[in-house]
């Protein structure tokens, strides 16, 4: 468990000020005796002093403050991208001057669930994290009972309700969004490529209802397994129907090995990515890829963070870190109406206005997953252009 400790720094608006404290210099007086000094009082009996209490488990009292936890890997394979959450949440602190606001992490490397009871016997009565989707099935019954909300990092909708709010970047939207602006480019025919396993499963089902509901048609989908002889043989299957634009659902990397192929099946078509390349901050410069469009979280703001995270930390934030600045965004301004040791009022996370953050407006439907406004880029000369910029907000539709 580590509590966060912090000192004011320039935030991405302004320069947060720092409080000089003026010490006051004691001056001692002479003065010259003019009688004999009196006899030194004879020292009464010492006070008695309380025996000290036990020392109790937790947090210290504090009455003034909002506890809240983050539950994050701060050990273990993924304690880089934890790390990063952690530090992105003092970041946001010292830029919202949120000191109403006490923040403690705990490690879910060391078990999900036994973090989570850590953070509510502290006290705790908000909960930020986990990160991996396992971690939230297993913290979620217990924070439930607690009365406590969860708002998880993972990007897995299953998680999501009975008090989970998922604050991840949800693959569907990703993909209904770049589908809706291909077919609005005069795109009507569309190819899928989708990667075996979970992903690859919901990626296919957003595809069809994504195309489906644009108004466009699927001529062909096809599965494969990771690796060069599997994909070349599912775009061998892609090539026996015609397509204008193809839907590749993996990584940058993963989709710069399909491009050889893609290319000798249909040389025009447009190639489309889904969330996963804006967390590859190498994109721009993959070549292969110019000209393909994929939707994501604006990164105009992101930019400016990056900064000054490194000019703080030394090294980069991993991409998933704003998640946990605009966790903390949330908090405080939930925190107007949140009085300090009263349960947090989930009813504040359904305004259909939504939130603003690094990662531009969202806001949670009734299931629990958060409606991200996304924007389409497109890769071009070793960079990403912005082509179709997202909504600065909801309107309150």
């Amino acid at each position: 468990m580590a509590e966060a400790a912090v000192t004011p720094q320039r935030g991405i608006a302004s320069l947060l000020r720092g409080i000089v404290v003026a010490g006051a210099l004691a001056v001692a007086a002479c003065v010259r005796p003019s009688a004999p000094p009196p006899e030194p009082a004879r020292p009464g009996p010492a006070p008695v002093r309380p025996a000290p209490g036990p020392v109790g488990p937790g947090l210290p009292d504090d009455a003034q403050r909002h506890r809240v936890a983050l539950l994050v890997p701060l050990t273990g394979a993924n304690a880089g991208v934890g790390r990063s959450l952690a530090n992105a949440t003092q970041l946001a602190i010292l830029d919202t001057k949120a000191e109403e606001v006490r923040i403690t992490t705990y490690d879910t490397a060391l078990g999900a669930a036994a973090a989570a009871q850590r953070a509510l016997a502290d006290g705790n009565q908000l909960i930020l994290g986990p990160l991996l989707a396992e971690d939230a099935r297993a913290i979620a019954p217990i924070a439930r009972r607690a009365g406590v909300p969860v708002l998880a990092f993972s990007n897995d909708t299953s998680v999501a309700g009975n008090g989970t709010f998922l604050m991840g970047y949800a693959p569907a939207q990703s993909i209904e969004r770049v589908v809706d602006y291909a077919r609005r480019s005069g795109v009507t025919d569309f190819a899928g490529l989708m990667p075996t396993g979970l992903y690859g499963e919901r990626a296919s089902t957003a595809f069809l209802r994504a195309v489906e509901g644009a108004g466009g048609k699927v001529t062909a989908l096809e599965t494969y397994n990771r690796g060069p002889a599997a994909m070349n043989a599912a775009i061998g299957r892609l090539a026996r129907s015609p397509f204008q634009a193809v839907l590749i659902a993996d990584s940058a990397s993963g989709a710069v090995a399909a491009i050889p192929g893609i290319r000798r099946a249909s040389p025009g078509a447009r190639v489309l990515g889904p969330e996963l390349w804006n967390s590859d901050t190498g994109i721009g410069g993959m070549t292969a890829l110019n000209g393909a469009w994929f939707a994501s979280v604006s990164d105009t703001l992101y930019r400016t963070y990056a900064a000054k995270y490194r000019a703080r930390f030394g090294a980069s934030p991993y991409r998933l870190s704003t998640l946990g600045y605009d966790a903390v965004l949330l908090t405080v301004r939930v925190a107007r109406d949140w009085r300090p040791g009263d349960v947090f009022p989930t009813d504040r996370l359904s305004d259909r206005g939504g939130f603003g953050g690094l990662d531009g407006a969202f806001r949670f439907g009734r299931d629990g997953i958060a409606e991200r406004a996304l924007e389409v880029q497109e890769i071009r000369g070793g960079t990403t252009v912005t082509v179709s910029p997202a909504p600065s907000s909801f309107g309150g539709r």
